[in-house]
């Protein structure tokens, strides 16, 4: 390479034969590669994670401050934010010990119904569960059996995971979905840990980037650690993790079990009461800025219907107080729920702003628009808690990764789900459900039997799957 060419080449000659004379004709072609990309191209695995062992232990001090200040803004717990370290809160029982973690609410969720299944059919094993997020673990510690240990999960810094990992000594590790930390996976792989991952999902956008040649090599060396992975889909496949790993056991977020934990039952009660004689609609995990296309077809729907409720559940309980604080002011009558306002004849508004409630709230409304689907870049969000409760479903156009749930009900039934472009389809859908009852109840009836045919046994088919392949050989 010479001082015009800073990066590396790859020259290709092609050869054609021309005419009854056969000339030979060449082209070279120059394809310049980025520096990084050789670089990583040449590199095993082992040496990428290498790399990134050693960069989080660098960053350590600096994530260390980033969540003190997290800490300080309400984003950690106050007292349990030295779990994030690794540092436990409470003793491990003697015995063998199996760890599920789930980063947030909705995969905290799905990993119960599987727990209370452990539970029950091994009660010798100790149960661990750690999630990430605060709101989570608001919403979790109160679900989980009796006797299950709850922690927050350690960030992937090593001196975090070995600390959690040598304190802890699990014989399994369970991960919901997707995430795939490094330091933790090859902590436990060294350590000789079974690890299984199920419900495995991966976005189309981190799809693309594990893909790539400068996380691929990794991507697959983490894969190769597990005993089990129960995808959604075949992008684990063509990331190169083993076939003889690979089962499909189906959604567990089709799994509902429902108690009185689940929000406030007798306030509930009091709301289903006096939206008895109202025409109600539900609009749920609303993230910021689909309010603006929810209240504008509220607006529409309150031409034809007076007596309309719209219930508005943001996916944050801050952004609920900040909708009704702004509706308010612009002289909309708006009942809050974390103030346990009371609905009144001129109240067609009731945000809120609670976690942890939707399962129950879904009971309270025939529709259900699904948010997190209107707006571009966003992924959407779970429908089978709607259908479950036998509400006529509704979603926007950018579903993300539910699109292999939203696909599989309509494929039983084309009106399980109904997905429409916009604010427009959206006025014109639910004008057509409150002013036809045959229709709304034709749909309300498509989505709950949808929901019952897939959700079928999957509890079992995920036990079964994590006996054979990983505590088979954890516990043995």
């Amino acid at each position: 390479m010479g001082p015009r060419d800073p990066l590396p080449t790859m020259r290709i000659t092609k050869t054609k034969i021309n005419g009854p004379a056969k000339k030979e004709k060449k082209w070279n072609v120059t394809i310049r590669l980025p520096m990084v990309m050789v670089m990583v191209m040449a590199m095993g695995a082992a040496i990428v994670y290498k790399l990134y062992r050693a960069l989080t232990y660098g960053v350590s001090p600096l994530v260390y401050l980033h969540l003190r200040w997290r800490k300080i803004r309400g984003r950690e717990h106050p007292l349990r934010w030295p779990e994030r370290l690794g540092r436990p809160s409470v003793s491990r029982p003697p015995g063998p010990l199996i760890w599920f973690h789930a980063v947030s609410l909705g995969e905290g969720m799905a990993a119960i119904p599987v727990i209370k299944h452990c539970r029950r059919l091994r009660p010798d094993l100790h149960i661990l569960m750690t999630t990430t997020t605060y709101s989570a673990f608001e919403v979790i510690k109160n679900r989980l059996p009796s006797g299950v240990i709850y922690q927050f999960c350690p960030l992937d810094i090593p001196v975090a995971v070995d600390a959690f990992l040598g304190y802890w000594k699990p014989s399994a590790i369970i991960i919901i979905e997707g995430e795939l930390w490094p330091n933790l996976i090859m902590g436990a792989s060294k350590h000789g840990i079974a690890l299984g991952l199920l419900n495995a999902r991966v976005s189309t956008k981190s799809f693309k980037q594990w893909s790539g040649p400068l996380f691929r090599p990794l991507i697959s060396l983490l894969l190769s650690k597990f005993s089990l992975i129960a995808p959604l889909a075949i992008r684990f496949q063509l990331l190169e993790a083993s076939p003889s790993t690979i089962n499909f056991s189906g959604d567990l977020k089709y799994v509902h079990e429902y108690d009185e934990s689940e929000g406030d039952i007798g306030s509930i009660e009091d709301l289903k009461a006096s939206l008895a004689h109202r025409q109600v609609w539900m609009a749920s995990s609303i993230h910021r800025g689909e309010e603006k296309v929810m209240l504008a077809v509220h607006k529409v729907l309150m031409q034809k219907n007076p007596n309309l409720v719209t219930i508005i559940v943001p996916r944050h309980p801050q952004h609920g107080k900040e909708i009704a604080q702004k509706l308010q002011k612009e002289g909309e009558v708006v009942a809050l729920r974390s103030r346990h306002e009371k609905l009144m004849p001129r109240t067609n508004v009731y945000v809120v702003d609670t976690l942890g409630e939707l399962r129950q709230l879904y009971k309270l409304t025939p529709i259900a628009v699904i948010g997190g689907s209107f707006l571009p870049g966003l992924a959407g969000h779970n429908i089978s808690e709607a259908a479950a409760a036998g509400c006529a479903v509704l979603t926007g156009p950018h579903i993300g990764h539910y699109s292999n749930m939203v696909s599989a009900m309509q494929r039983l039934n084309p009106k399980s789900v109904l997905q429409v472009s916009g604010k427009s389809e959206l006025e014109e859908a639910l004008s057509q459900l409150f002013s036809d009852a045959r229709v709304l109840e034709a749909q309300q009836m498509a989505a709950k039997q949808a929901f019952c045919a897939l959700s079928s046994g999957i509890v079992a088919n995920v036990w079964n799957l994590l006996n054979f392949h990983v505590f088979r050989r954890a516990l043995c």
